[in-house]
């Protein structure tokens, strides 16, 4: 009888405990929770400050002004994103950061996949030295580099026009664009060479052979390519500013100006509090700048994923 509960008891044990820590220690209650428990909290600490920013963007100066309203705004209050809307004269800044940032883009994603091929497909003297010189460029500080291309964007006479982005783009110098040419040498090295070299027996060549074997079955690496380059030249700020100065602007570029341009075009009026800036306002403004990026990641995401994992890119 004895041995019998033990029996009992230790299989009631090991039940137990392969439920708790599973068979091998990574598929047990413990473990998933401990898991789960780590990725809510990484997500809420990415996606706390877009509740907060939605929350404050909907509030009126009432609901700003009352310490009872905390996250829930006693009415949906649209009067900050017509300021804001306003203030960032959002359809032309939107279709002018479109231009700045898609066209550098998809330069720097052509460039970047032809080098990766070339580098990936083809065995020559230097090779070595050309991946040296790639990761260098990236390496480098940037603002080591300021000087000297802003003196010989001058002399090209090239500042406060596009090209100070377009050039550097297509000749493999744009933003980051070693990591692209390293994503694409990735990608195209798992290419299986018995395709290219069935392509060469039927009398394909090497640029058919890039453009109708190796490209189509990059497309996850271009799609993410295209969508860091698009994200990078969208957010870029600092070099923006100082290539094209007057002549372009960006949403990020107005968002900075925010304020001054806010108390330009409500300029606030003594016992009057209704045309101050305040944090709703401001909110508004800055979820209007990332809206366009959210909605090209949200329709993208299948593939910016599939990316990601083929190409083995973490934490950029």
């Amino acid at each position: 009888m004895e041995k019998t509960k033990r029996q009992l008891f230790t299989n009631y044990y090991i039940k137990m405990k392969r439920m708790i820590l599973g068979m091998q220690g990574t598929d047990g209650i413990l473990f998933k929770l401990l898991i789960y428990g780590l990725l809510v909290g990484i997500g809420f600490v990415y996606i706390y400050p877009l509740i907060y920013m939605g929350s404050y963007s909907f509030k009126s100066l009432d609901d700003l002004l009352n310490p009872l309203v905390n996250w829930i705004p006693t009415q949906l209050y649209l009067e900050n994103y017509k300021r804001a809307y306003e203030v960032l004269n959002f359809i032309p800044t939107l279709l002018e950061t479109l231009y700045v940032a898609a066209i550098p883009a998809v330069a720097q994603t052509a460039v970047g996949a032809v080098v990766g091929y070339g580098l990936a497909r083809f065995d020559f003297k230097g090779k070595k030295v050309i991946f040296i010189l790639v990761l260098a460029t990236f390496i480098i500080p940037p603002q080591v580099t300021l000087i000297p291309r802003y003196i010989f964007f001058n002399e090209l006479n090239i500042l406060g026009s596009l090209n100070a982005f377009l050039l550097p783009a297509a000749f493999g110098q744009g933003l980051n664009s070693a990591i692209f040419i390293l994503i694409f040498y990735q990608f195209f090295r798992m290419v299986p060479k018995a395709l290219e070299e069935a392509a060469q027996i039927d009398g394909a060549g090497h640029f058919r052979i890039f453009f109708t074997i190796a490209l189509p079955m990059a497309v996850p690496g271009i799609i993410i390519s295209f969508l860091f380059s698009f994200v990078w030249y969208w957010n870029e700020t600092y070099l923006a500013a100082i290539y094209f100065g007057d002549s372009l602007t960006t949403l990020p570029l107005q968002l900075q100006k925010f304020v001054a341009t806010y108390q330009q075009m409500f300029p606030a009026e003594m016992g009057l509090s209704g045309n101050k800036l305040n944090e709703g306002i401001k909110m508004a403004g800055t979820l209007l700048s990332i809206l366009p990026l959210l909605i090209v990641y949200f329709i993208t995401q299948r593939w910016f994923v599939e990316g990601v994992d083929r190409s083995g890119i973490t934490g950029e």
